[in-house]
């Protein structure tokens, strides 16, 4: 399959692009960006050709992976599905239910595969996890924590002035990967019953799911170093159930999430990871942004 990347920033410079480079049956063809500069040196460093056009990329390739902000990514996802490419997104698909709709129709009528990275998702030990706790099912309550130090630690971080986190915060940059573990093991949301804000960037969500459970979400981008980090915990009839940690990174989970698009564009069906589930995402998170709206008017 005949790749290219758009995006020139730290996640793509960090994740993206080694893994088009490194993966076997990928052909790294070629990166486009907002600053051609930083395009051009991106394309350098991995033996591959910097497009001025984006247009342009889209007739050489059969997909494209996205790691741009959310209102971009959804605006050229929609382009690159009619061009008749396949879409490896990233979370979050989009920041407004209408632009998330928009990506799932246009990859309907297209006839393209996609796949959104939530990075989780596809680490190995996540994976086997969801599947057993989805298996076992008579789960009571869950509580999930995703804290970053991004506003909070030292400040050295790539993304620590990435303006559309900055802008959105935890609930949109790292709620994405809460809800990707939380939704298949618990059923999807009926409802988010409360959404309330803490220190910084910091939400906490509780939410009603169809299987009859209820989860707690704690969302910080402004936690202190030492506090960071992700853990997710379920209570039901079976017991305690608690997610493993993983040792593997970025790079190798979105090699897995190309593995994925490549399955769903020769077979045809649907990865759960699709357009679909990231709009599902989406909505839920519009609902929860309402909430707090509201209770900060």
């Amino acid at each position: 399959m005949r790749i290219g990347l758009l995006g020139t920033g730290p996640w793509a410079g960090m994740a993206h692009a080694p893994a088009l480079h490194e993966h076997a049956e990928l052909e790294f063809v070629g990166v486009w960006g907002r600053r051609t500069e930083a395009a051009k040196e991106l394309a350098d460093r991995y033996g591959t050709r910097a497009y001025d056009e984006v247009d342009a990329l889209f007739a050489d390739v059969d997909a494209v992976a996205v790691a741009l902000p959310p209102a971009v990514q959804a605006e050229l996802a929609v382009r690159a599905a009619r061009a008749g490419c396949h879409l490896l997104l990233d979370k979050p698909l989009a920041t407004t239910v209408g632009q998330g709709r928009a990506v799932v129709d246009a990859a309907s009528e297209a006839g393209v595969a996609s796949v959104v990275f939530f990075t989780s998702r596809f680490l190995p030990e996540t994976e086997a996890w969801i599947a057993e706790q989805a298996g076992v099912g008579g789960w009571f309550t869950a509580h999930a924590q995703w804290l970053g130090a991004l506003f909070g630690g030292a400040g050295d971080s790539p993304f620590a002035h990435s303006p559309w986190r900055r802008e959105k915060g935890a609930l949109w940059d790292v709620g994405p990967h809460a809800l990707s573990v939380l939704l298949p093991v618990l059923g999807d949301a009926r409802r988010v019953a409360a959404a309330a804000p803490g220190p910084g960037d910091t939400v906490q969500l509780v939410l009603d799911h169809l299987d009859g459970a209820s989860s707690t979400l704690t969302l910080s981008l402004s936690a202190p170093s030492a506090a960071a980090g992700a853990a997710v915990e379920l209570r039901g009839e079976a017991g305690v159930s608690v997610l493993p940690e993983s040792a593997e990174g970025a790079v190798a989970a979105l090699v897995r999430a190309a593995d994925a698009l490549l399955s769903a564009a020769r077979t045809g069906r649907p990865h759960p990871c699709d357009a679909a589930f990231g709009l599902r995402v989406t909505e839920i998170l519009v609902e929860a942004q309402t909430l707090l709206d509201g209770a900060a008017g």
